[in-house]
């Protein structure tokens, strides 16, 4: 026992010693013991496997940073040391046009990636993504044929050459095909009374109608129009009970039998549904007794109908979108007005799916197939295939004019020929029990895919040289491998060569940690031969040097350890790559926080944890989108006109036209009224026009932008007509003035003389009675003179 104490004693000495050359960090600080473990610490974390490397320390001194080990004396070719890489294997360029040169049309770049990943760490590449002009179109028309929908047949028999026309300026390489579908031919789906209601449905309403059918594939893929036209005219239509119809029995059987519809490798495939009905789903038919669940294979008989509609089940969405998406088809619903929203609905759970809005003769079929078409070609997003758990992706999109859009795998508004790319991030979260796995990477829709492989490095190659029952290990009480012992139970120590039974008392302090007043062993585990054996735990595990280490006393948020979006390590939250925070409660993701029109919190807040932060006053909603006191449609909607027709204002000079302005563009003469929901709007440009526009949604919810083709501007005056206008002005101002004083002259003066003419006749004396007169003649009286006398 004494020269064990001996060797405790040197080995105590040379690790104080070390520990100073190798320091504290990541790799040193949670007490490993195996190689495999160091390597999922951190990925700047090494493993020295050279035998005499620390003299018998602690094993968990072989775990440091590559450098620190190196300096320590391990030698290079001793180092466990994986790092990650990516090769890119397959590396085509992306066509412009789909006929162009020869071989396979490529719409995606790269094709096949390799990655290699340790654990906890990641690589980034870039895929480029590019909607090809003239590409090739496969377009099945799958109708239903119950009794309601017998104008549109009538309407369809017209339109073959229309729609190909329509669809020829699209596409060069067009290819057409029909099918029809109308429920199970089976109670309580079917009529079954009277008896000759089963082989004429349409018995007790006094016409004549095809028996009852689930599915039937009419006419294969062609180029031939007419086939197309001339099948169509051969149709009937049939009359089922119930008002829901079967057509998702249809849709799936138009997906998966590829051989017999003629589905071909190369081009888009469309699938255009139209009905005036609900559709059938996923245990709809138990009522029918049908408890056997759609298997999603063909099941086309020979005379290419359905011959397992009345023993299987109705398709689950489920069902559907796998078929769909693994067979790259794009389904369009082309439905009437009553069912509109249900099938909108439907849209919102299968990827690449669009909604139309059908006429009920079907008259605007082809405007409708057409419009969704192109809202399919404008519109790019990646789904990932086959993603292994341990494995997490992040997305960056970088869509139109260079303009970049964290967390989105995403790009809308594009035209033919656009390219746009994504930044992805593959980091690695954990070790799968098989160390290759593969995923594909694709756009909705697209046949186009990138392959990618990833090798997990999770074992180090020493690995694969230990030697079980090893000599140096005791003489066998272990396994050597990675430079180290693995003993077997009941042996503990460097190698293997103390007994669980062996005790002394004085090897307790080298169980003790630094601290002060520290239990032994943490107060989790039991000092054997100086080494803690930690206590195994119900909550979980327990490890390290002194038991200081286990995966149960990390935070919890909501009742989960580390919110359910991380792993505990020694008690401290390693977050999920989608993750971050204390607590992993906060998430990196912000397309959460995108609005419909792509903007991150409406352009009114920040994205905080993943959720958004309304900063603008008044603003609230989930991406701040509602708010009464911001600007209203028509201001917001001006700045789209501006930049979409005549290519100004500030959305055009930032670069963020196309991304925020996604609406249709409709040029007009006059407005016309369209709804209660059209806003007309008006405003006076730079150039002082009134431009005239009206924001509206059409049916499929659609947002439309109608714009006057020419602003009503003013001409500028002419100077020579403005000058004698002047001139004149100023002249017959004058005359008139001076008639107008003329005129309050003569009125006044014709006022003064008729006020003394007045004034003259009412005098009332006259020239005798003046008393300033006096008379030429004087007459005296003698008044002594009495007269003659008699």
């Amino acid at each position: 026992m004494g020269n064990f104490m001996y060797h405790i004693l040197i080995c105590s000495i040379i690790l104080f010693s070390l520990t100073d050359v190798l320091g504290s960090n990541i790799c040193t600080s949670r007490g490993v013991s195996t190689c495999k473990q160091c390597l999922a610490i951190h990925p700047s974390c090494a493993w020295c496997f050279q035998e005499d490397f620390g003299l018998g320390m602690a094993s968990s001194f072989r775990c440091d940073l590559r450098n620190n080990l190196l300096e320590a004396g391990c030698e290079a070719q001793y180092l466990e040391f994986p790092t990650s890489n990516l090769t890119v294997q397959e590396d085509r360029p992306l066509r412009h046009k789909a006929t162009e040169g020869h071989g396979e049309v490529t719409q995606i770049q790269p094709q096949k990636l390799h990655i290699i990943l340790r654990p906890d760490d990641s690589r980034q590449f870039t895929v480029k993504v590019r909607q090809v002009e003239d590409y090739p179109v496969d377009l099945y028309y799958l109708m239903d044929l119950s009794y309601s929908m017998r104008d549109d047949l009538v309407r369809l028999r017209y339109l073959g050459n229309s729609l190909a026309e329509a669809m020829g300026r699209t596409t060069s390489n067009l290819r057409m095909g029909f099918g029809a579908f109308v429920d199970k031919p089976l109670s309580p789906y079917m009529i079954t009374s009277p008896q000759e209601a089963v082989s004429n449905p349409c018995h007790g309403i006094g016409a004549s109608c095809l028996a009852q059918f689930g599915y039937k594939h009419v006419l294969s893929l062609t180029e031939e129009v007419s086939r197309f036209t001339d099948e169509v005219k051969k149709q009937q239509v049939s009359r089922n009970r119930d008002s829901p119809e079967g057509g998702f029995d249809g849709i799936i059987q138009a997906v998966v039998c590829k051989e017999k519809i003629g589905w071909r490798q190369g081009a888009s495939h469309l699938l255009v549904f139209t009905t005036d009905a609900k559709t059938h789903i996923a245990l709809d038919g138990r009522v029918a007794g049908l408890v056997q669940p759609n298997d999603g294979k063909c099941h086309l008989d020979s005379d290419n109908n359905y011959d397992k509609s009345s023993t299987l089940d109705y398709p689950s969405i489920a069902l559907l979108t796998e078929k769909m998406s693994k067979n790259n088809i794009n389904l369009i619903f082309a439905v009437t007005s009553p069912v509109m929203s249900l099938y909108q609905n439907y849209s919102e759970l299968i990827p690449g799916t669009t909604v139309g809005m059908l006429s009920d003769d079907s008259g605007n079929v082809i405007q409708l197939i057409k419009n969704a078409y192109e809202k399919i070609r404008s519109k790019v997003e990646l789904e990932v295939q086959g993603l292994p758990e341990e494995l997490s992706l992040s997305f960056n999109a970088t869509c139109l004019n260079g303009e970049q859009i964290p967390g989105l795998k995403s790009c809308s508004g594009l035209k033919i020929g656009d390219t746009v790319s994504f930044s992805v991030e593959a980091k690695m979260r954990g070790c799968p029990k098989n160390k290759q796995r593969s995923f594909t990477l694709k756009p909705v829709g697209f046949r186009d895919a990138l392959q990618i492989t990833v090798d997990f490095q999770c074992e180090c190659d020493c690995q694969r040289q230990a030697q079980p029952d090893s000599p140096i290990c005791n003489q066998g009480n272990g396994t050597y491998e990675c430079g180290i012992c693995q003993c077997h139970p009941g042996w503990l120590g460097p190698h293997c060569e103390c007994a669980e039974g062996d005790y002394s008392p004085s090897e307790q302090d080298d169980c003790t940690p630094a601290s002060p007043g520290a239990p032994i062993c943490s107060g989790r585990g039991d000092c054997i031969c100086g080494q803690c054996t930690c206590h195994a735990s119900s909550f979980g595990k327990v490890w390290g040097t002194f038991c200081e280490c286990d995966d149960f006393n990390c935070p919890r948020f909501k009742g989960e350890l580390c919110s359910g979006h991380g792993t505990c390590d020694c008690e401290v939250c390693q977050c999920d790559a989608d993750w971050q925070g204390e607590l992993c409660n906060c998430s990196r993701r912000t397309d959460t926080c995108m609005s419909s029109l792509g903007m991150l919190c409406s352009g009114r807040g920040q994205c905080v944890c993943g959720t958004c932060e309304c900063t603008q006053p008044g603003a609230y909603g989930s991406t701040c989108n509602k708010c009464p006191t911001c600007p209203d449609a028509c201001t917001i909607k001006k700045e789209c006109v501006e930049c979409r027709q005549f290519k100004r204002g500030r959305l055009f000079e930032d670069n963020s036209c196309d991304r925020i302005c996604r609406d249709q563009i409709q040029l007009v003469d006059n407005l016309s009224f369209h709804d209660k929901n059209a806003v007309n709007c008006t405003y006076k440009d730079e150039n002082d026009c009134v431009q005239n526009f009206q924001y509206y949604e059409d049916n499929s919810g659609n947002s439309i932008l109608s714009i006057v083709k020419e602003p009503a501007c003013l001409e500028g005056p002419d100077i020579l007509v403005v000058l004698l206008s002047v001139v004149g002005a100023i002249f017959f101002l004058g005359l008139a003035g001076l008639l107008i004083w003329k005129l309050l002259v003569t009125i006044h003066d014709r006022r003064e003389f008729a006020k003394f003419e007045e004034e003259r006749t009412r005098a009332k004396w006259d020239t005798g009675h003046n008393p300033l007169y006096k008379g030429a003649t004087s007459t005296f009286t003698n008044v002594t003179y009495r007269g003659n006398a008699e």
